[in-house]
């Protein structure tokens, strides 16, 4: 069963060593936890559903309160607060269910008769509000697309499979295993996120160097529109005009509701593996994952976590004898305090996997690099889904956790690090309250990089106080990203969070288009108002 007020599968924890949280309380200090309401505390704050669908919609919707509670916010860190505190402020006035774009059409005809607010649903692993219903008089249908989940055709001489827009990440993957095939994209939300979400926000999975971000994996589909339906043939390329897949990537509910996603998916991999390097220090260790992008050594996946972060990683891995060798065999070999940690994959034939690793072992070699082998890379990829698992073990704790991510030319990676971190860490200053701050670079381009920060404090007194803090820590830091060369969403998308700070990054003539295109397809504004443009 899934957690209604958290992240995944409620039967699912991950445990925090002792050394962990004696890490944590070093830097921070001791946590002291907020009560969470219950589930039937939530229920009972529900209003009455304001919808009143015909006979030919009733088995569509679903007005009960858990349902709207369940459905009413995402996994943002001001979500988060939301739930446990059970001050949603507003919540959907119903969740519809389509098992087709029948029903999804039926669904579009009716808001617009009636002037309801239609919100898609996929996962529900939204981190930037794009899930979450606004009061703006009208009422508020979500539209569930979970039930719109198959595999519904794949041609093997195009490689081209078409999905409902509903279907998580396992179940993508394991019915194109079953045909011997991957789409290979793989985001930390992967166990529920879904392939129609990926594409309304521009989703980029941990493997983007073998596979491409999704916009080179989107192949085509269909979008149910207030205008009409909208289809995409698949092409391998064109020079007919603009690319009209580019309006529904990243258009996040705006402009339709995506039904069916085509896209281009790969044989299975003979063979593959996660190398571990350490490196000496950040200049060896970005130097080195620039020059293997750059040099396009053919890696799978990259990630380079600095210093603090590797330190981090390290506390809270359980282990310490086993953790304390290592400790001890990096220093002899010159990794020692400062060390930053590296995480490769190689993916595809095994000659392919041979020569890649050889090049990448060489490269990092050459800037003192310490290579490990694959036991720590392993444990990585064991893991690689269930990290968000570890805000629940920090709030039983006392402690809130959020991230922000972007990304920059390489030039500008360095300083605007340093500023998201420093922001970060001084943020709370004023309150005797310290944030402890850590960053890895994880999907790299010749041209630059994206910077994935992660910070933790202590909850406040209060929900509000909690509250003030993350908006405190959230909003100075976006402000910082968008004014020093960053975009505002590298891989999470623009949802209702970050459209305040939208207009910096597009400009004037840019947020004219965006708005003008959203105003085509939805001239009454119904559909998921206040999400990317505000």
């Amino acid at each position: 069963m899934r957690r209604w007020n958290g992240w995944g599968d409620e039967t699912f924890n991950l445990a925090m060593p002792e050394q962990g949280q004696d890490f944590l309380a070093s830097r921070i200090g001791n946590g002291r936890p907020l009560a969470d309401t219950t589930l039937e505390s939530a229920c009972a704050r529900v209003p009455e559903t304001r919808l009143r669908p015909g006979l030919d919609l009733e088995t569509l919707i679903d007005t009960s309160p858990e349902t709207r509670v369940r459905h009413a916010r995402g996994q943002s860190l001001a979500d988060w607060l939301a739930m446990r505190s059970g001050d949603f402020g507003v919540y959907p006035d119903g969740v519809a269910f389509p098992v087709s774009n029948e029903d999804v059409r039926k669904l579009l005809a009716w808001a617009e008769q009636q002037q309801i607010n239609l919100i898609p649903y996929g996962g529900g692993t939204s981190v930037a509000g794009h899930i979450n219903p606004v009061d703006n008089g009208k009422p508020v249908l979500t539209v569930d697309m979970g039930r719109m989940n198959r595999l519904l055709d794949l041609d093997p001489d195009s490689q081209i499979a078409t999905f409902g827009a509903g279907t998580p990440g396992p179940l993508v993957e394991s019915q194109l295993r079953a045909h011997g095939y991957t789409l290979g994209h793989f985001p930390q939300s992967f166990e529920l996120s879904t392939i129609g979400g990926w594409v309304a926000s521009r989703s980029s999975g941990q493997q983007s160097l073998r596979y491409g971000r999704i916009e080179q994996l989107f192949a085509g589909g269909r979008i149910e529109t207030l205008q009409g339906t909208l289809a995409l043939p698949t092409l391998p390329a064109s020079s007919a005009g603009p690319d009209i897949r580019e309006m529904v990537l990243g258009s996040e509910g705006r402009i339709g509701l995506i039904t069916e996603v085509k896209v281009r998916v790969t044989r299975l991999p003979e063979h593959e593996s996660f190398h571990v390097v350490f490196f000496p220090d950040w200049e060896n260790a970005r130097t080195a994952s620039r020059l293997l992008v750059q040099n396009r050594t053919q890696l799978s996946m990259l990630r380079l976590s600095n210093a603090v972060e590797t330190e981090t990683q390290l506390a809270l891995a359980g282990h310490p004898r086993l953790i304390g060798t290592l400790e001890r065999f990096l220093s002899l070999r010159g990794a020692g305090t400062g060390k930053c940690m590296m995480t490769f994959g190689v993916t595809g034939s095994r000659r392919q996997c041979r020569n890649a690793l050889q090049e990448a072992r060489s490269l990092c070699k050459a800037h003192k690099g310490v290579y490990t082998g694959t036991r720590l890379g392993d444990k990585w990829a064991a893991k690689r889904f269930t990290m968000p698992y570890l805000r629940e073990a920090l709030w039983q704790m006392g402690y809130a956790v959020d991230t922000l991510e972007t990304a920059t030319d390489w030039d500008n990676v360095d300083n605007l690090l340093g500023l998201i971190e420093t922001n970060l860490r001084e943020g709370l200053a004023d309150k005797q309250e310290n944030t402890h701050v850590f960053t890895h670079l994880s999907h790299f381009y010749g041209q630059g990089c994206s910077i994935y920060t992660t910070y933790v404090f202590r909850v406040g007194d209060s929900y509000e106080e909690t509250l003030a803090r993350w908006r405190r820590l959230k909003t100075s830091t976006s402000e910082l990203i968008v004014n020093n060369r960053g975009t505002i969403s590298h891989q999470h998308g623009v949802g209702k969070d970050h459209a305040p700070y939208l207009p910096v990054e597009k400009g004037e003539l840019g947020m004219l288009a965006i708005r003008s295109l959203c105003h085509s397809f939805d001239p009454d504004a119904l559909l998921n108002p206040k999400t990317l443009v505000e």
